[in-house]
């Protein structure tokens, strides 16, 4: 086992919520660790206050901002090839008691795990469905559809694997809010796709890693708390629309051929119809806030 671990997240204005990471870290894993801030850009002083500040803690500026996937890979790049585990996470993220550890230690037990997930809590407490099955096109689409107005359909259930018990068990993907990653696993499926700029890029690794023969584990026994879109809730009219290109570029690599080319129209224009709508009711309900 490494004795040092490297600890890569991306940084965009993170402001308050970097100091906690960081300093949560201590409880985390009893292993020293190697902090590098993937910056794209930030203009808060939070990455450059956490350098200062922490001894072990380095920022990497991308030169712009490069999406949270191509960020990721120019970290890791920098970390030594010889590290057998590099976890990568949100910088909202606080760690809870052992959890890395939790994580390291369930890696022994599976050694084809090219990904290793905690349990995720939101702020409040309650438990984040971080685990799911990897989405079909038609069980995506009655998700993206129904999810919203009907919360409870049995397809978004059966995506966010709602009625499975908290176990440790192989699972289609894990939340890219905070990995454990196998480098040998990451480096064979050439790391994330930078094509997706934000989302949807942990839902391919996980299936691309998957695809390559090894598997994403859940491990409810480490818990970590995640704040959740400091930065995308910010910029609904930026975020909103790079979520459906995301679903849209999944699924077409997942259905490329010549004659599936109707299909991709079809699903190009839902989505396209559907982040508009999205849009727009997100401003709606910036605007009545500012309002109140």
């Amino acid at each position: 086992m490494q004795t040092r671990l490297p600890v890569v997240t991306v940084t965009y204005s993170p402001g308050e919520h970097l100091a906690g990471f960081v300093t949560s870290l201590a409880e985390a894993t009893r292993l020293p660790v190697d902090v590098i801030l993937a910056d794209n850009g930030s203009v808060d002083g939070a990455p450059e206050a956490a350098e200062r500040d922490y001894p072990n803690v380095r920022l990497l500026r991308t030169g712009a901002n490069v999406g949270y996937g191509g960020a990721i890979n120019r970290a890791v790049a920098e970390v030594d090839p010889a590290a057998e585990f590099v976890i990568v996470a949100n910088p909202d993220v606080r760690w809870g008691p052992g959890s890395i550890d939790a994580l390291l230690e369930a890696a022994l037990r599976w050694p084809r795990a090219g990904s290793l997930g905690p349990l995720i809590r939101d702020p409040d407490g309650t438990i984040y469905p971080s685990a799911r099955h990897v989405p079909t096109l038609w069980g995506g689409a009655a998700h993206a559809i129904l999810g919203g107005a009907w919360p409870s359909n049995p397809w978004t259930r059966a995506y966010r694997q709602e009625d499975e018990d908290i176990s440790e068990r192989p699972v289609g993907w894990l939340s890219g809010s905070c990995l454990l990653l196998r480098r040998a696993a990451f480096d064979s499926v050439n790391g994330f796709d930078s094509r997706y700029f934000m989302y949807m890029e942990d839902v391919d690794l996980g299936d691309r890693l998957a695809r390559a023969g090894w598997l994403n584990v859940f491990v409810p026994t480490a818990e970590v708390t995640h704040a959740k879109g400091h930065a995308a809730g910010r910029h609904p009219e930026l975020m909103l629309p790079a979520h459906h290109q995301s679903a849209y570029r999944f699924q077409a690599d997942r259905h490329p051929e010549w004659w599936q080319a109707p299909l991709r129209l079809a699903l190009r224009g839902g989505l396209g119809a559907r982040s508009r709508i999205a849009v727009a009711v997100a401003e709606r309900k910036q605007r009545g806030q500012r309002g109140q």
